[in-house]
């Protein structure tokens, strides 16, 4: 169906138009999955909207032809100190303002190029997303502050890794607090700017660096707690945290739209002998997933960088996101813990710390940042008992943290009735 979408815009192309009204709102075409499976033009509006050429409204400020390099043996950025600074040395070359280009059909603005059908859709993605937060995850749209800047097709380079720039990917980059769609090469099929799913799991981890690493675009926990070459468990957690809840923020996000929810949202984007594993191991609604002895102990003695590196954040992270999906479809309270997990993030309140306060409070030994512990501020903020049984006895299983860590010094955290599940074959504890 793109490829149909992207022939007809070659025709589109042909037309002139004048300049579009930008207020908001203002009514598009976008590239939307409907019930069919298939991306396909649909009318939605933008609401947030204040130029629909430059594609900048109070969601998001969109850049091309913008140039930057992570290196780390960059002078500039070595001695930064203010995150102005750091994105200051990054940023190699600005970019511009992007300029795209519509036909109005009877007050509807249809995208009449590629580029632009690709814009307009990541800016309706992104505010979907910002939407779901706002009105779901009960973020007061006062907390982001300002539009996020969303650089488009970019040159990123990860000096460190590859001296070419990265290809196939959209990321939120919170070094510079920002968004990027890179090119695309590989993942023709659905590029990730138009993939919803894709694009909420990004605009998560920019609600978790918000929260649960208190805005700072170097956590203060993840960057003390790597900073050796040994073991780094506090870290790790945390990165496995980041990416599982995005994962399930993601499919939370996709039961708001035209088809429904969709726990292999990934399968648009990655397919094929390459790419379809991600989909098969990322999705949520297999519920045989469990913690082994091999990722328990990486979990405990493998450096963030080697962590990472193996991708072992996403095995962990699925894990979670599974169990919390179990939990939140089977007592049918999915938006409820979908709350309950972005309070979670950041709680001045003793009695129940967020995920930033428990970090920080464990920040001289990260030891005692456990799963029970990151699991334990999910959990003291849900008030419902049947769901709070649910999720402590799907992360018991699928995490397999016994019941005594899990329960700490409050063994009113988890109801008496919940004792774990029966889909994991019990661990040996930790030696």
């Amino acid at each position: 169906m793109l490829r149909t979408v992207i022939a007809a815009t070659a025709v589109l192309g042909l037309g002139v138009g004048c300049a579009p009204e930008s207020s908001a709102p203002v009514k598009v075409s976008a590239l939307v999955l409907n019930s069919n499976g298939e991306y396909a033009p649909q009318e939605v509006e933008l609401k947030t909207i204040s130029d629909i050429v430059g594609l900048n409204g109070s969601v998001a400020d969109f850049r091309g032809g913008a140039r930057i390099v992570f290196d780390s043996q960059d002078q500039d950025l070595a001695t930064a100190r203010t995150p102005e600074a750091i994105a200051a040395a990054l940023l190699k070359e600005e970019g511009y303002d992007v300029s795209a280009s519509y036909i109005d059909q009877g007050g509807v603005l249809w995208p009449a190029d590629f580029h632009t059908w690709n814009m307009v859709t990541a800016y309706y993605n992104l505010e979907r997303a910002f939407d779901y937060f706002q009105n779901v995850g009960n973020v007061p749209a006062a907390d982001f502050k300002k539009p996020v800047t969303t650089y488009y097709f970019p040159e990123f380079v990860i000096a460190d890794v590859d001296k070419d720039p990265l290809l196939d990917n959209a990321l939120y980059f919170s070094l510079m607090e920002s968004f990027m769609v890179l090119p695309f090469d590989k993942l023709q099929r659905a590029p990730l700017a138009i993939n919803a799913g894709i694009i909420a799991h990004e605009y998560s981890h920019r609600v978790f660096n918000l929260k649960a690493y208190g805005g700072s675009p170097i956590p203060e926990a993840l960057s003390f707690w790597s900073s050796s070459a040994g073991p780094s468990p506090g870290a790790n957690i945390l990165k496995a945290f980041d990416e599982g809840l995005a994962d399930y923020h993601a499919y939370g996000s996709t039961c708001r739209s035209t088809k429904g929810c969709d726990a292999k949202f990934f399968s648009t984007s990655f397919h094929g002998e390459t790419y379809g594993q991600i989909t098969t191991n990322r999705d949520l609604s297999n519920t045989s997933r469990c913690m082994t002895s091999a990722l328990r102990e990486q979990l405990r003695v493998m450096n963030l960088g080697e962590f990472s590196g193996a991708g072992k954040e996403y095995e962990v992270g699925t894990l979670l996101a599974s169990a919390l999906y179990q939990a939140g479809e089977n007592t049918g309270q999915r938006e409820v813990l979908i709350r309950s997990i972005v309070a979670a993030y950041n709680d001045e309140d003793p009695k129940k710390p967020g995920l930033f306060q428990l970090a920080k409070n464990n920040l001289s030994d990260q030891t005692k940042f456990t799963l029970a512990v990151a699991a334990g501020a999910i959990i003291t903020h849900i008030t419902d008992l049947r769901l709070k049984e649910a999720v402590c006895n799907e992360l018991m299983d699928h995490l397999q943290i016994p019941r005594e860590q899990l329960v700490g010094t409050d063994p009113n955290m988890c109801p008496a009735s919940a004792n774990g599940g029966t889909q994991c074959t019990l661990l040996p504890p930790e030696e």
